[in-house]
């Protein structure tokens, strides 16, 4: 079985979104976020092997930044409920720290951080499960900012 996910993380997928079908090209994603413009360090991901919805957008997202400076990431997963990596329990949740989608921000409590390792073998292993949320992951349920 091939698997697709369509990603969007910079204004140059406003025509076309960027197809990532191998874990290299997973890894490739992973080193634009963490090396590219600082307000283009997240990006959204949606499996092709996952259903649509009846009005055509797909049933599920999911998120995955990287912060070059902190060398962490995100990762966020949403279909019935929204998800967040669990990160160090020595970061509270009241600290906020902040992702960017094409100089857009989105905000995260500061205990959903991961080793970037870890945030990129989510990644990996969302898009060889054809859209699955990843078990490589501690797990919280997103909490209101």
């Amino acid at each position: 079985m091939e698997f697709k996910v369509r990603a969007y993380y910079n204004r140059s997928h406003i025509d076309g979104l960027a197809v990532i079908s191998t874990p290299e090209d997973v890894d490739t994603l992973i080193e634009a976020l963490a090396s590219g413009p600082e307000f283009e360090n997240m990006a959204t991901l949606y499996s092709l092997q996952r259903e649509f919805l009846p009005t055509g957008v797909p049933d599920h997202e999911f998120l995955i930044g990287a912060n070059r400076e902190r060398l962490l990431g995100i990762v966020s997963y949403i279909d019935d409920a929204n998800y967040l990596s669990l990160g160090s329990p020595e970061a509270r949740n009241e600290e906020i720290v902040e992702y960017y989608i094409d100089d857009n921000a989105r905000e995260f409590p500061a205990s959903a951080e991961i080793p970037i390792p870890i945030a990129r073998e989510a990644v990996k292993e969302f898009l060889l499960s054809g859209g699955q949320r990843p078990t490589c992951v501690a797990w919280q349920k997103e909490p209101e900012i």
